[in-house]
């Protein structure tokens, strides 16, 4: 495999770029920054050097920028795709491709190393590893890990008969996950903390954060409750691009329809209550 596939992998195949940017632009709005920073305990008012490890295409990145102006980011991944399109898109942060396992930096570089939903897919001792011996002594590890959420979904949003024909279509064929490794070292909410303890930081704490995405809330804005239902929509649709099979213009139609509804709906005042609540646990350590 050449070295552009391998370094493509999450954005061809497992998770697209849209998908993932706007799903956490979502979860890392505004205003949901009191529910993490009561467990990350930073002050906006230094000037902080934050390492963000696996950053896709960007999004906690930019909420970082905005939470706390006064520090200087840079934000690595694996995938050149995420890293090309935050480069293009979001300004105030350094985005470089870099590796989990082995990070282009001295020792002692930084204040706060922070991860989301990275530490699932990297061997243990590495990932911890590599943190403390890039973070300054005191400087603080902050480990973000999604937990089971729930999910309701509109009838209108239900999948189509267009998209299961499709699906059913498809070759069966081993699991991408399994292929490359995806979720190797989930670890329980037990299990988690132990393992930065046991991996050298001290003065381990946890916390979570509980993200309502619940477009007929009326707590949420209109632009809000469209970018959660426009979220749902970049995500079956590049499901399907990632497939790597070739969809009939009326699956694209069948799904762009659904969704259109879904919006008609929301603008008519016709509730559907359809929401989607996801858990993120907070692990914090000091070097």
């Amino acid at each position: 495999m050449c070295r552009l596939e391998m370094n493509n992998i999450w954005s061809e195949y497992v998770q697209g770029i849209m998908t993932l940017y706007l799903s956490r632009k979502l979860r890392f709005d505004d205003i949901f920054f009191e529910q993490y920073n009561k467990v990350f305990k930073l002050d906006s008012n230094v000037n902080l050097k934050i390492l963000e490890i696996g950053c896709g295409p960007g999004a906690l990145a930019e909420a970082l920028h905005r939470w706390f102006p006064k520090a200087e980011i840079t934000a690595i991944d694996r995938d050149s795709n995420f890293i090309s399109f935050a480069q293009n898109n979001i300004s105030g942060v350094t985005f470089m491709e870099g590796d989990a396992t082995n990070l282009p930096f001295a020792d002692n570089s930084f204040d706060i190393t922070i991860s989301n939903t990275v530490q699932e897919h990297v061997e243990p001792i590495a990932f911890w590893g590599e943190q403390r011996r890039v973070l300054k002594q005191g400087g603080i590890c902050l480990c973000l890990s999604a937990r089971k959420g729930l999910n309701c979904q509109a009838p209108c949003l239900e999948m189509t008969g267009e998209e299961k024909e499709f699906w059913e279509s498809l070759p069966q064929s081993e699991s991408e996950f399994e292929k490359y490794g995806i979720g190797k070292y989930s670890m329980s909410e037990a299990e988690l903390p132990a393992s930065m303890e046991q991996n050298g930081f001290s003065e381990v704490t946890t916390g979570y954060a509980v993200i309502d995405l619940t477009p007929d809330a009326p707590k949420y804005s209109t632009q809000m409750a469209e970018a959660m239902i426009e979220s749902q929509r970049h995500n079956d649709l590049e499901a399907i691009k990632s497939s790597h099979h070739e969809a009939d213009e009326k699956v694209i139609d069948a799904v762009n329809a659904k969704y259109d509804e879904r919006l008609r709906l929301y603008h008519e005042g016709i509730k559907q209550w359809d929401t989607s609540i996801s858990l993120t646990m907070i692990v914090r350590g000091i070097k």
